[in-house]
Order: C-alpha cells, then sequence, then structure tokens
C-alpha cells in the first residue's frame, strides 16, 4: 500500500496525468482594424464580415473554392425555381457557438437582419422576402439576380445568431470552428469551438493582433512575439527564406488601382488622366518594389486581358504638351495659365504596397513634369468626405464572390459605395444592369470585357498590379494558406506541431 501512495504521490508532483499544455498561435495582420473598415466581428457593418470569416468565427451559405468557383458551405444545395426563386436546403448538423441550431429560421433572421442595416448586401441581393422551413430557406428576389448564389459567398452574408445579438464590442455568434471572448480594434481573442460541426479543432486558442505598421510586424515574427503574419513589407521577405519559416502564397483579385476624381477641374481633362496613365511603369513597379509578389493588372480582374494604356513617358509629355502646359519658369513642373499641375494623392498605409505606389508614383510623375503631392493617412476614409483629392490609390478585391458584377457595383455604377472618383456613365450603368439580368455565362463574359473596356478608353481608372498574397508562418505551423479571395484564413486545419 505504501508504495502504491508513494507512487501516486511522485506522479502527482511529477505532473502525471491528462492534461497538456494549451496551444496558442499569435497572428499578426496589417488587414484588420478601423483603417481597413473591418473592425470587430459583425458581419453587417462595412466590411467587418472579412474579419468575421478571416478568423474563422463565421462562415457563409457558400464558398469559393482555390479556382474561384462556388459549392456549399454551411448549405448543402441550391435550386432556381424559378428566375426569381431560390430554395437553399442547409446543412442539419450545424450549431452556433450560442449553443443554439442553426436552421431556417435563423438563417432567415440573419440576411433579414443583414439587408436592413448594410450598405452594400440590399442592393446585391435584391433579396423581396425569405421564407423558411425547418432545413431551408427560399429566397425571392425583386427582379432577376443571377449572382446570388455568388454575394452569398460575401462575407458580409456570414451567418450569426441573431438571437444571440451583437455586442457592444462587435462580437457576434457564429458557427465556425473558433468564439471569440475578447473583441478591440487591436486585437481579438479567439478560443476554439469543441462543439464545431465540420470535424477537429487543433489548436486551442488564437490570438489576432493588428499592426499597421508593417515593419513591426516583420520584427515582432523575427522576435518570436508572434507565430505568423500577413501583410510583411516585401522587402523582408528575404529574411524569412530559410528553414525556421514557411512561405505560402496565392496569386488574388486585389488589385491596386487608381480612383480619378471627376469632380476635380483638373481631372475632368482626359489628357492629363491618360498622362498619368502612361507614366506608370508596372511591371518595373512590380519587379522592384514588390519583388515580384504581384502581377500586371489591365483591368480588374486578372482573367481578362484588355486594351490598356502602355507606359510611354515621351507619349505622357507630348500629351500634356498638346494640352497647352508647359514649363514656364524652368523649374521643372508644368504649368498653365500661371497655375502649376498640381495632383493631390490620397491613398493610406495601412497595405505596404500603397506607400510604395505612391513614392514610386511621385517620382514617375516628376519626370513629365507633374508635381504628385501625398497624402498617406490612416485616416483616409474622413479624408475621403472631405473630397480633397484628385487620385484616391486604393487595394481592393475586385472578385470577392467569383463573379465581375461585385467591382461594377461597387466602384463603378453611379453612386456607388466605394465609387470615390465619382464616376458615372449611362451606358456603363445600362451594361452593369444587363448584366445584373443576365444568366448566361458567356454573354456575362462579353458585357464585363465590354464595360471593361470603355473604362480604360475613357481613362476612367488605373489599374496597377494585383496582389500575390502570402502569409509566413514559423516552420512548425500549418494548416494555414493564402487564399485567391484573400479570406478563410484560420481554419480548423489550423495547427502548432
Amino acid at each position: 500500500m505504501k508504495r502504491i501512495i508513494i507512487g501516486l504521490v511522485l506522479c502527482l508532483l511529477c505532473g502525471c496525468g491528462t492534461s497538456r499544455k494549451e496551444s496558442v498561435f499569435v497572428y499578426g495582420t496589417s488587414g484588420y482594424g478601423e483603417e481597413m473598415g473591418d473592425a470587430g466581428l459583425n458581419p453587417h457593418d462595412n466590411y467587418s464580415g472579412w474579419s468575421c470569416v478571416r478568423y474563422g468565427v463565421g462562415e457563409t451559405l457558400f464558398k469559393l473554392d482555390d479556382e474561384m468557383n462556388v459549392g456549399p458551405w454551411l448549405a448543402n444545395s441550391y435550386e432556381l425555381i424559378d428566375d426569381k426563386t431560390w430554395k437553399i436546403n442547409l446543412k442539419d448538423n450545424v450549431y452556433f457557438t450560442s449553443g443554439r441550431k442553426m436552421d431556417g429560421n435563423s438563417v432567415k433572421a440573419c440576411l433579414e437582419h443583414l439587408i436592413s442595416v448594410h450598405d452594400r448586401a440590399p442592393y446585391d441581393l435584391k433579396i423581396e422576402s425569405i421564407n423558411s422551413e425547418e432545413n431551408s430557406i427560399t429566397i425571392i428576389t425583386s427582379e432577376n439576380n443571377p449572382s446570388l448564389i455568388n454575394y452569398l459567398c460575401d462575407p458580409y452574408s456570414a451567418i450569426i445568431d441573431m438571437n444571440e445579438g451583437i455586442s457592444e464590442d462587435c462580437n457576434v455568434s457564429g458557427t465556425g470552428p473558433y468564439k471569440a471572448i475578447r473583441v478591440s480594434s487591436q486585437e481579438i481573442t479567439l478560443v476554439k469551438n469543441d462543439n464545431y460541426w465540420n470535424g477537429e479543432v487543433r489548436v486551442d486558442k488564437v490570438i489576432v493582433k493588428s499592426m499597421s505598421d508593417t515593419n513591426t510586424l516583420s520584427m515582432a515574427l523575427q522576435s518570436g512575439e508572434i507565430d505568423g503574419a500577413y501583410g510583411l513589407p516585401y522587402a523582408s521577405y528575404e529574411l524569412f527564406n530559410n528553414d525556421d519559416y514557411v512561405i505560402n502564397s496565392a496569386d488574388t483579385t486585389r488589385n491596386f488601382f487608381l480612383q480619378f476624381n471627376y469632380r476635380k477641374d483638373v481631372i475632368k481633362d482626359k489628357r492629363v488622366r491618360q498622362a498619368i496613365a502612361m507614366a506608370i511603369n508596372k511591371d518595373e513597379f512590380i519587379t522592384t518594389l514588390l519583388n515580384g509578389y504581384g502581377s500586371h493588372a489591365y483591368g480588374p480582374f486578372p482573367s481578362e486581358e484588355i486594351n490598356d494604356y502602355e507606359y510611354d513617358l515621351e507619349k505622357a509629355k507630348q500629351l500634356l504638351l498638346d494640352d497647352g502646359y508647359g514649363d514656364s519658369d524652368n523649374d521643372g513642373y508644368l504649368d498653365k495659365n500661371g497655375e502649376r499641375l498640381v495632383i493631390k494623392y490620397l491613398t493610406y498605409p495601412g497595405r505596404s504596397e500603397l506607400p510604395l505606389l505612391a513614392t514610386y508614383l511621385q517620382a514617375r510623375l516628376k519626370e513629365i513634369g507633374i508635381e504628385l503631392v501625398v497624402n498617406s493617412t490612416s485616416n483616409h476614409l474622413s479624408e475621403l468626405s472631405n473630397n480633397d483629392y484628385d487620385i484616391y490609390a486604393s487595394a481592393l478585391v475586385a472578385s470577392p464572390t467569383g463573379d465581375s458584377e461585385y467591382f461594377f457595383n461597387s466602384v463603378i455604377k453611379s453612386g456607388a459605395s466605394k465609387n470615390y472618383g465619382y464616376y458615372s456613365n449611362r451606358e456603363v450603368d445600362s451594361l452593369i444592369d444587363s448584366l445584373h439580368k443576365t444568366y448566361d455565362i458567356d454573354e456575362r463574359k462579353a458585357i464585363s470585357q465590354k464595360i471593361n473596356q470603355i473604362l480604360v478608353d475613357e481613362c476612367a481608372l488605373v489599374y496597377v498590379s494585383y496582389l500575390r498574397m502570402s502569409i509566413v508562418c514559423k516552420s512548425n505551423v500549418s494548416g494555414i494558406s493564402a487564399h485567391p479571395c484573400d479570406y478563410y484564413e484560420i481554419t480548423s486545419e489550423l495547427n502548432i506541431n
């Protein structure tokens, strides 16, 4: 008996038993926070659906694969009953982290709340009414909406428990592998969902840290403060190209592009817009400043090559001379009627590519006699409302739903929520409306191509580069990978060996 007692005591003292050390993954990112419009986890607010889906809290009815094709996720299947009626069958083994089972009523309540408060969803989804049964919903649209299933992949349509509600700190109860226990604009703490419907969750806790300074992000990964990072500065990738780290990359439809502000007289001059477009050597920018982590953008979508403006400084200079500009005081900058040709350029530092693009463009425009005044600020959303800019440079996933209509409705159409250039063209608006009602895939591609060529012909925007998204992690981390749509980051596959 003494031997047994002594053995038990020694076992306790030595820590014997079934307990194990909690596994924790600390993730640094420059893609989360107020500046990005996705602070918090409420998918019904701005772009916060991205953080909800990215960090494993929320899931959508449908999901995009690596080829950007749509497949079921929380749904099992769908049926187009007629041009305006869609029946969606739901999986019957899904529970919210609140403990409530996901059913037709909960999905109906979530989508109805979404379209009552969100800025983009009502126009995209065109939902007139929703009927629910135990394991299905039937959506009736107000008009033909061939892209409905694609839009139900958008992170804003993540299904959350509206009975649980949305907390003051923008936390929600989703169906994903993780549950948030602490949410702020700078950090999210997640714990695994032990009752996750789609398999075992391997990591106990995930901490997402927002780091807008990408150099700080790089140093945090080097020092071991974090285990993985999204949005590192391009110059730092060579530091992690060794056996201690794994770099996972994917080509995406995230487009770095310039919107011209048509409310400004200088921008209404097409020759000025064309000269700016011709001054950008896109391949040079990608090679020298992005270290090759990008690809040449001809239009909004990588799948479509259209006739774009080619890099040509001499033609750019001639366009401006033909437009009446000259260097009357020999200071290296052009002027007309006594006023220097100055372009006000607004962008933000949250994506490391954008300040690099600003610096690059400033140097190229100086070569053709244009002074570029750069305002790179995390307060860019407020600056937009002041309308004190000629060009707004941003980064947007042009096809997060796997369909071209998203970009046109968000950025191009008159009055669109992200149409910060106030571009308006009746023919383009009409084509977008036609696209919205067309079911045939080949016809949709033809309409999309026509819209894009009009935009290029008018030099309405300048597309520079698509992002080659990269996630860098310590070598003992697996199950996290880049995706073409630029979300689906934290999943149940995440593991620490």
